[in-house]
């Protein structure tokens, strides 16, 4: 069993690990944001890196259940069930896949966020709260 302390440890590096890699995002996209923007951004990101990584465990199966489902219309009660949650994403791009192009950074995180269920896209859009959530979405 861990001692307490390993468990803290282990948290700690775990969000170090998690907010590095939303900094990273957000670093990149800074090009795309107005400097007064920025702040605006890091919490949108923090809430979608929360769904990203509450869809991790299903994420190859709502893949497999969206290339199934391809030209369906209206796939989302089937996705949710893959997902095992009310909501999913069908995107291929990741956090960390993101930032293997950097140079294409704000078309992938668009296409990333577009493909969320309607119910999340729709909290980001309320989360954003600036006019380039729009134009992401």
């Amino acid at each position: 069993m861990m001692k307490e302390n390993q468990v803290e440890r282990l948290t700690t590096v775990n969000r170090q690990e998690k907010a590095a890699l939303i900094w990273a995002i957000a670093d990149k996209l800074v090009g795309v944001y107005k400097p007064h923007e920025y702040g605006n951004v890091i919490l949108p990101m923090c809430v979608i890196k929360r769904f990203e990584d509450t869809l991790a465990p299903t994420r190859q199966a709502v893949w497999k259940r969206a290339d199934e489902l391809m030209g369906m219309e209206a796939p989302g009660p089937l996705l949710m069930r893959a997902a095992k949650l009310k909501f999913y994403n069908t995107s291929r791009f990741t956090f960390k896949t993101l930032l293997s192009d950097p140079d294409n950074i704000a078309d992938n995180f668009a296409d990333y966020l577009q493909h969320f269920s309607d119910n999340i896209i729709d909290i980001i859009k309320q989360t954003y709260a600036i006019a380039k959530a729009d134009t992401l979405i």
